[in-house]
């Protein structure tokens, strides 16, 4: 852990130092138990993920895939994203990728969801111009809120799209699908 796990606390992140050589980092928002980041880290060797979650069990297998596979691209953060962000520079992030987020279903839990506006706009602050926020859910009523939020801000174009081939089915989209939900891409561009 202490090789390939970087604190929510500290002075800004360099991503130069942490990533020599690459110059696309992408921040994975809630990787749960971590199979989607390791596909992705498999198959996107030329991008480096932070990858962020509070589920200690998910972190271990993601730091045990880096250990088994040598990767140098891939760091993990046990911890809440909004502890994490001061830490990375604004314009410095190639994308944000959020996977079939905890949606929160009930009334009185609405304001813990990441699709709302003061997240998406410190989100959008990372992203460098051309980068990407890229949600994928199956509940359409946190698409909707999504949408509505994306569309608010300024700086980013986009909305629903085709399930780019790339991203791997995780673990909740799986349930979802046997439940009977349909999985909604969303990728946001900014554009200023």
């Amino acid at each position: 852990m202490a090789r390939w796990s970087l604190s929510v606390e500290g002075d800004l992140l360099r991503f130069d130092e942490l990533f020599p050589g690459t110059d696309a980092v992408v921040l994975d928002i809630g990787f749960g138990g971590g199979e989607g980041l390791i596909d992705l880290a498999a198959a996107r060797p030329h991008e480096a993920i932070i990858g962020l979650d509070v589920h200690t069990p998910g972190v271990a297998f993601v730091v045990e895939a880096i250990e088994d596979n040598g990767w140098q691209h891939v760091r993990v953060v046990e911890g809440d994203v909004l502890e994490l962000l001061p830490r990375i520079r604004n314009d410095s992030l190639a994308g944000v990728r959020l996977y079939f987020p905890d949606p929160w279903p009930k009334q009185k839990q609405r304001h813990r969801r990441l699709a709302r506006p003061d997240v998406v706009t410190q989100l959008v602050d990372r992203l460098r111009v051309g980068g990407t926020l890229h949600v994928a859910t199956d509940i359409a009523d946190y698409a909707a809120q999504t949408l509505a939020v994306c569309a608010g801000e300024t700086r980013l174009r986009g909305g629903v799209t085709s399930r780019p081939e790339w991203r791997p089915v995780t673990r909740f989209e799986r349930r979802g699908l046997a439940a009977g939900r349909e999985p909604i891409d969303m990728i946001f561009e900014r554009k200023q």
